[in-house]
């Protein structure tokens, strides 16, 4: 049984030419429909003049180039507006008239090069066309030539104002994106500073008390085993946050149960769900869902160690939904309180556009959640 609910998002994933076909085939269509013969677009006001073997040529000239309106919009357009001239100086009035202002739109907000030479092409293509249909005997004067170029010249101007607003967009994104990842680099050298500091400064003062305890071996020994632990406990920490700078760290559903079997290691127990998906999310993402499940269980494992730990993955159509929760029945402060920690993915989810929130339960315990975009919604 197909599933309507996907099927916008299944529409969204297909090729732009698909996605523009249908505006192409319903003009076409409506075209040929009898009761709308000549009664489209009637520049120059001439009678109308029954349909020949012609009229599905010009038909076709003028519809079927807005299936590439947007991947090809320069000859796209050019190809409909010598359909509709010729559709005009025939006389079919045709309801695929209608293809010249979408055709101009689509230009104005998808063209990237040449938009000005394109655009005075056009404008001096239609001086001869007026000056035609004037010969043939158009009523339409100058006041009503003028006017309707003025017509085609505000589309052309919407597309651009669309493309302006798009670049604009974009350009705001990048400056989020790059500010997100200045301060997602500033709080991992912080972590590293402070992680190098403790772990070895703790060695150094052990390493010199152990130089007084020669005299003492049971002592020495237990100082030099502390030592060794503090090293380990070291290598874990620079291990954990270089992981965030390997490039081939994807953030995959099998890294997020990764952190949840190293988190049951560690003696918290772990409730998890995958819920509706993507054995292999990856991409931004991906990387943020992992980085907020690895944020939560950390400061789970640090202020309510042993605590019952609810982790929830759930895949959407257009988001990923996460929640980390714990009961509040461990040891040690039940709440992180506002770490670097979270306020760096507060940043990484809202550069993605999603949402983040984070905070005591109303019973006891902490809650993390996050809504993470995803394909074209990131």
């Amino acid at each position: 049984m197909i599933d309507l609910r996907r099927f916008p998002d299944r529409w969204r994933r297909c090729d732009v030419a698909v996605r523009d076909s249908p505006l192409a085939l319903a003009l076409a269509a409506a075209s040929l429909v009898p009761s709308l013969h000549n009664r489209g677009t009637q520049l120059g006001d001439l009678p109308g003049r029954p349909f020949d073997a012609l009229t599905a040529v010009v038909i076709a000239v003028e519809c079927l180039p807005l299936v590439v309106r947007r991947r090809w919009p320069a000859p796209s357009l050019t190809l409909v507006a010598a359909g509709f001239a010729v559709d005009q100086v025939r006389a079919y009035h045709l309801v695929a008239g209608a293809a010249l202002p979408i055709a101009l739109l689509s230009a104005g907000a998808h063209q990237q090069r040449h938009r000005l030479v394109t655009l005075v092409l056009l404008s001096a293509g239609y001086v001869p066309l007026a000056i035609a249909l004037d010969r043939q005997g158009s009523g339409e004067g100058v006041t009503g030539f003028v006017t309707f170029f003025v017509a085609l010249a505000i589309a052309w101007s919407a597309g651009a104002w669309l493309r302006q607003t798009r670049a604009a967009e974009a350009e705001r994104r990048r400056h989020v994106a790059d500010a997100t990842r200045a301060a997602e680099r500033t709080r991992i050298a912080r972590e590293l500073h402070d992680v190098v500091t403790h772990h070895v400064t703790a060695m150094v003062v052990q390493v010199e008390s152990a130089c007084y305890l020669a005299a003492a071996p049971e002592r020495l020994e237990q100082t030099l085993s502390a030592v060794a632990d503090t090293g380990r406990h070291a290598l874990t920490d620079l291990r954990g946050m270089l992981n965030l700078l390997d490039p081939g760290h994807r953030g995959t559903a099998a890294d997020v149960r990764a952190l949840v079997e190293r988190a049951r290691r560690a003696g918290q127990p772990v409730l998890f769900t995958d819920a509706g998906g993507a054995a292999a999310e990856g991409g931004a993402a991906g990387v943020a869902v992992h980085r907020v499940v690895q944020e939560a269980l950390t400061n789970a494992l640090k202020h309510d160690h042993g605590a019952t730990t609810t982790v929830e993955v759930r895949h959407g159509g257009r988001e990923i939904t996460v929640e980390v929760s714990t009961d509040g029945t461990g040891t040690g402060a039940a709440s992180p309180g506002g770490g670097r920690g979270l306020d760096g993915l507060r940043d990484r989810v809202a550069a993605l556009g999603g949402g983040f929130d984070a905070g005591p339960r109303p019973g006891g315990g902490f809650e993390v959640r996050a809504r993470i975009p995803v394909g074209d919604a990131s």
